[in-house]
């Protein structure tokens, strides 16, 4: 009997396994995709900080201005007789809440200012942000406490003598609450900048 065996008859062991599939070659990153560490994202937040800065600067110019006006106004509220701001302690609180938030919002803008016009800080960023943070709220709650604690006396003034002395209180009072929404915002904005600074150390 031939051991002949025809070579065509002859199986691979291999040929009956299915072909073993190929993994794909992960694509390359596209060449615009921007990393946090990129200098897109140094650009960004570069932008970001300056704007920050420039609408702290902004807030607590018009808080100065409405600041300013409420002591202008409550201080020349003297009318003689029973028309005499000095003569009512609420007023008197109202007119050393604004010559302190005139103070406090005229020191800060000139800080901002100075800052942005020479590119240095005059204090450490992070104090800086925490200044600003705490600086807001107190004189935002002063400023609302104040602005309170006048209102039942002028409106109880209002309903037996509508004068120029009560329309200058009045005027007064609305100056102090126009200082508070301001700086109740720029507030809000210093304590962004404080949790930015958290985060970053």
């Amino acid at each position: 009997m031939s051991n002949y065996e025809d070579p065509t008859l002859k199986k691979d062991p291999e040929s009956h396994l299915p072909p073993q599939a190929t993994e794909p070659s992960a694509p390359p990153p596209p060449a615009d995709v921007e990393t946090g560490f990129g200098v897109s994202a140094i650009t960004r937040r570069w932008r970001r900080e300056d704007f920050l800065k420039r609408g702290s600067l902004a807030l607590r110019g018009v808080a100065l201005v409405f600041s300013l006006l409420a002591f202008i106004i409550m201080a020349s509220n003297k009318h003689g007789d029973w028309k005499d701001f000095d003569k009512y302690e609420e007023y008197r609180y109202v007119l050393a809440i604004a010559i302190l938030s005139t103070l406090y919002t005229g020191g800060q803008v000139l800080r901002h200012v100075h800052e942005l016009s020479t590119g240095k800080q005059m204090i450490p960023r992070r104090t800086s942000a925490i200044v600003d943070f705490v600086g807001d709220q107190i004189l935002a709650y002063l400023l609302i406490s104040a602005a309170s604690s006048a209102v039942p006396l002028t409106n109880g003034m209002r309903e037996n003598n509508d004068n120029i002395f009560t329309d200058s209180s009045s005027t007064a009072i609305a100056m102090e609450f126009l200082a508070f929404l301001t700086l109740g915002l720029s507030a809000l904005i210093a304590g962004y900048k404080l949790s930015i600074q958290s985060h970053t150390i």
